[in-house]
């Protein structure tokens, strides 16, 4: 028997502000997973997302009368935009709640179409709840974004326009998951037209609900949801988008935010668009998903969701990318306080690009080290890694995993060191970003001079920066100043600057 939401979804109204975005092949990625990969430009929208589909679906299906009493709506931000849009198309008052916390780009995007803002909760659930006070004040038609037969038959628009943009059945389609209106939408439709394909539904792995739900075999609350995929930042699946997830989502996988980042730059590299966090989720899953379980040869397509992300974000995005795509390693280090330390660990590393590195000396006899190096994706190269490094005589702690080293401690060491020996002077050195120029620059100093600080940091940039600072030297001993010049990078002297003396300058000086 045929689902009646197949009938709803080939009838839904939603081109009168949606347009049929492209199945964009990804040729990088399909290279790197061994399968055809397809994405579904949903960033292509006139709103950035896909959240206008199933907005005007409903709207369009209200009565003169309740139009006319306005709507009312609660959104992390792309349902919001949606209900703008269809708002301002069809002259319908509209408010809508947004959480605190979503993005300034989605916020202004909503204002300018025209709709009433309010700024309400830290997540999607405070701002439901705030809403739904407005409507029964007002008599006004709440609009859910996900948890509607009209807005779930909208968003399985996606699912119709994937069957007839490629010639044979996908193997794989993998979908975000928020409160489960596209998931479902989507899921109805393509077992449908495609019975043999396997529909997987992703969400973040801080914010799995329709997951806990599956596997609690009910529908359950979150205690507390994650909010870097603002678009997904849900706490309870929705009640008939459980029963559809339940009845044609064939598993749901979480991905993690380092996971989303990376998958942020491989959409970068074979669109050059740029994914908000939610945007990137289907594709973060799918990697995750075809590497565990061996999948080749097979063709797959995910749905790219949304590009509605804060310029200021990028920053984040690109500084855990590498992390995401475990082609970085996040160690601490114990090494001796002595000359040419520095420079005999960055032999023991090998060839190995180093990403960053974070130092102050704190006693006379070791200091720890917080370094970035570059490593082998999906191979046993970070163990391999240590216990070189224990071949040595190092110890090495991996922190690649640890949230609270990643976010805080890696810009947080340094301080007011007790343990230089004399003068401390302090330069900032630039120098062309090309293998083995730090390398480069450590022998050149050689162990004629302690190193007691130093930080690097690879930004990807044609430019290598570093801050150093050495003791061991007078006031005028110009060894220093000739080794810096033979060397020929750009570098000034810092020693007098107001900010190493308030945060870095040893107390004894």
């Amino acid at each position: 028997m045929t689902d009646p939401y197949i009938a709803k979804i080939l009838c839904a109204d939603v081109y009168d502000v949606a347009t049929e975005t492209p199945l964009t092949p990804a040729p990088l990625l399909s290279e790197r997973l061994g399968c055809d990969v397809h994405l579904k430009r949903e960033d292509l929208q006139p709103i950035f997302s896909f959240k206008c589909r199933g907005a005007y679906n409903k709207m369009v299906s209200l009565s003169d009368e309740q139009r006319a009493r306005g709507v009312v709506a609660a959104s992390a931000g792309n349902h919001a935009q949606g209900v703008a849009l269809a708002a301002q198309r069809l002259g319908v008052d509209a408010t809508i709640v947004m959480p605190i916390t979503t993005p300034a780009i989605k916020v202004d995007a909503v204002k300018r179409r025209g709709a009433n803002v309010v700024l309400m909760g830290d997540a999607f659930d405070q701002a439901s709840e705030f809403a739904s006070g407005l409507v029964a004040e007002r008599g006004a038609t709440y609009l859910h974004p996900f948890d509607d037969s009209e807005v779930i038959a909208g968003q399985g628009t996606v699912g119709v326009e994937i069957t007839q943009q490629i010639t044979t059945p996908a193997d794989y389609v993998f979908i975000p998951c928020g409160g489960g209106g596209l998931l479902s939408g989507m899921a109805v439709f393509l077992k449908h037209a495609w019975p043999g394909v396997k529909v997987i539904g992703v969400e973040p792995a801080d914010a799995a609900c329709a997951l806990a739900a599956r596997q609690k075999g009910e529908r359950v609350t979150l205690d507390e949801v994650g909010l870097f995929a603002d678009g997904c930042a849900v706490a309870r699946v929705g009640a008939e988008t459980h029963r559809l997830i339940e009845q044609y989502v064939d598993d749901i996988i979480t991905a993690t935010t380092d996971e989303m980042c990376a998958a942020v730059k491989d959409i970068f590299d074979d669109t050059r668009a740029i994914a908000e966090p939610a945007g990137a989720l289907a594709i973060a899953g799918m990697k995750t998903y075809l590497a565990a379980n061996n999948v080749g040869n097979a063709t797959v397509i995910a749905v790219l969701s949304g590009a509605n992300t804060n310029f200021d974000r990028l920053r984040y995005i690109s500084e855990r990318t590498d992390i995401g795509e475990r082609r970085e390693a996040i160690l601490s280090v114990t090494i001796p306080e002595e000359p040419g330390a520095f420079r005999a660990f960055c032999r023991a590393i090998g060839k190995r690009n180093i990403t960053e590195f974070n130092y102050r000396s704190s006693d006379e006899t070791s200091a720890r080290v917080f370094v970035g190096v570059t490593v082998r994706p999906q191979t046993d190269d970070v163990s391999e890694l240590t216990s070189r490094l224990l071949d040595h005589g190092y110890s090495a702690v991996d922190l690649t995993d640890n949230e609270m080293a990643k976010l805080h401690v890696r810009y947080m060491i340094g301080g007011k060191t007790t343990a230089c020996d004399g003068i401390e002077r302090i330069f900032r050195v630039e120098f062309p970003e090309r293998p083995g120029a730090l390398l480069m620059f450590l022998d050149a100093l050689g162990a004629d001079f302690n190193i007691s600080l130093f930080h690097y940091r690879n930004h990807g940039a044609a430019y290598g920066r570093i801050l150093v600072g050495v003791t061991g030297i007078g006031s005028n001993d110009r060894r220093l100043d000739n080794t810096l010049d033979s060397i020929g990078f750009r570098y000034w002297e810092e020693t007098q600057n107001p900010a190493y003396d308030a945060y870095l300058k040893p107390l004894e000086l």
